[in-house]
């Protein structure tokens, strides 16, 4: 995607943590010359040489899987807070704009055999379940429940490109204490997170 260089995060660290908070992504391919996109939980993790790589699987259903390619190229997109800026807030007249938190990763994807996807659909309801009243475990569900694993499809995308896009005001740092009081003022929560956002936007090159 296109990202001014003042909006790039290259602070490896935290962009890992937002796409562990924020793992509801967007995979998207090609089918028939077609881009194809479905919405799954795309769970950063690491491989047996302990390589950074996103999980995730889709249902046999969804025709995708039939356009998996073995180290295919692919891009899984991942949505944070965002929120409208009102040029108001600002000590001189200029234009509203948005701000946004976003990561585009690339990769090559592998499709996982069944050993693989039992291991990762454990992590994943593990993850989910830590803080829940009364926790599911798959160790603890039926045979019978557990065969709707077959209608599953997963996959392994090894980490190519990172591409993080934080859109925080940058260059108008004079306008932020008025920008995070508006926001904070705001009943969204996206608009609290930005602000938040805003508060620590201090970025680093990757490590």
């Amino acid at each position: 995607m296109y990202i001014p260089q003042h909006y790039k995060n290259e602070n490896l660290k935290e962009v890992k943590e937002f796409i562990i908070n924020n793992s509801f992504g967007i995979l998207i391919n090609h089918m028939n010359g077609k881009p194809w996109a479905t919405h799954i939980p795309l769970e950063l993790d690491k491989d047996a040489n302990g390589k950074d790589i996103l999980v995730g699987h889709i249902a046999k259903a969804n025709p995708q899987w039939k356009y998996f390619v073995e180290n295919k190229e692919v891009l899984c997109i991942f949505n944070g807070p965002h929120s409208y800026v009102s040029s108001s807030w600002y000590l001189e007249e200029e234009v509203p704009t948005w701000n946004y938190i976003a990561v585009h990763i690339y990769g090559l994807l592998k499709i996982q055999d069944e050993k693989a996807l039992m291991a990762s659909l454990h992590k994943l309801v593990d993850k989910y379940e830590r803080k829940s009243e009364n926790p599911v475990s798959l160790n603890n569900l039926s045979k019978k429940t557990l065969r709707q694993v077959k209608g599953v499809i997963g996959f392994e995308i090894e980490i190519k490109e990172i591409q993080a896009a934080y859109k925080l005001s940058q260059g108008r740092e004079q306008d932020h204490p008025k920008i995070i009081e508006k926001l904070e003022n705001r009943d969204a929560s996206s608009g609290h997170a930005i602000a938040e956002a805003m508060k620590k936007s201090k970025f680093k090159k990757f490590k």
